[in-house]
């Protein structure tokens, strides 16, 4: 007998870097089921804006998911204005590109600190409640990038590989306990994130917009499933993919130009955003730098908004 749609309205949901790109779309997406919807993001001004533009079922709220102290506050912040978490939308990210022989240590723990242990920290904080009334349900975005790995984005592959994994033993943890844990990954998302990413031959790859990611979480939290792969097709690819050697699986990446959408990615296109994924951490932009930043996003940006891929 097939599940009975869950009916959402009524449910609080929490989203991390819910300002713009996914978390955004995702947040109205949720809306538009009757839940209310708490908005966490690194720009804390642009977290108020977005929830005012969004509706009174909404609220902006800071976070800093790199921080225990901010995610806690911005979880009791949540409840206090909509009531008890049912929903948790680990969606923060970043995703500075290029070699990885020329990455910096600084970046590469940025890129740890908050694609990984945000998520740790999140899932942390928001399962003891949600076990002690044992109903509730985690989403995390994870990315195809997780799966295979691509050159040119070796640090942000790994993060979202861990988080692959990690949501696979902690669902596991979970089994009986009325919570549920899904994993969601998209390909390239056509946000700010995406910016200049190679387009691979093959149509199955193509660069997804914001709204098919979104529309996928909510199908997950009205039937849940696991491992969703946005597009959905996709989990036939790996399903495939899995039973080839090694060598045919890089052979076919490369021919399909897959190992080109981030190792050839245009740098001048994307600079701005490399720009404000530095600005997630200020300490890592010298003084000439924050003045490019400021003048090629037009003033402070946030960097915690897992756009694409997604894959985020």
């Amino acid at each position: 007998m097939a599940k009975q749609p869950r009916i959402l309205a009524g449910e609080t949901a929490a989203i991390t870097g819910g300002a713009r790109g996914i978390g955004r779309v995702t947040a109205k997406a949720l809306l538009a089921q009757g839940m209310r919807v708490a908005i966490g993001d690194v720009d804390a001004d642009a977290a108020v804006a977005t929830a005012a533009e969004l509706g009174p079922s909404a609220v902006g709220l800071p976070l800093d998911v790199t921080d225990r102290s901010s995610f806690a506050a911005f979880l009791a912040a949540a409840e206090r204005e909509l009531g008890p978490i049912d929903v948790l939308v680990n969606n923060a990210g970043i995703m500075p590109l290029g070699a990885f022989v020329e990455e910096d240590d600084a970046t590469a723990h940025r890129i740890i600190d908050i694609n990984l242990h945000g998520v740790i920290t999140g899932m942390k904080l928001a399962l003891p409640s949600m076990i002690a009334r044992r109903r509730g349900h985690v989403v995390n975005i994870a990315s195809q990038a997780g799966k295979y790995g691509f050159p040119g984005g070796a640090t942000y592959c790994a993060s979202k590989a861990a988080v692959i994994n990690l949501s696979r033993a902690v669902r596991k943890e979970l089994r009986g306990t009325g919570v549920e844990l899904s994993l969601i990954s998209p390909v390239a998302v056509n946000t700010e994130l995406g910016l200049g990413l190679v387009e691979p031959r093959q149509r199955l790859f193509r660069k997804v917009e914001p709204q098919e990611v979104a529309d996928a979480i909510v199908q997950t939290l009205r039937v849940p499933s696991f491992d969703v792969h946005v597009p959905s097709q996709l989990a036939i690819s790996e399903r495939v993919s899995a039973l080839l050697p090694l060598s045919l699986q890089e052979g076919f990446s490369r021919v399909m130009k897959a190992d080109a959408v981030l190792g050839q990615a245009d740098s001048s296109a994307r600079a701005g955003y490399e720009l404000r994924a530095a600005r997630s951490e200020p300490g890592l932009l010298d003084e000439s730098e924050q003045r490019q930043l400021a003048s090629s996003a037009g003033g402070p940006a946030p960097a915690e908004d897992e756009g694409a891929p997604g894959e985020s």
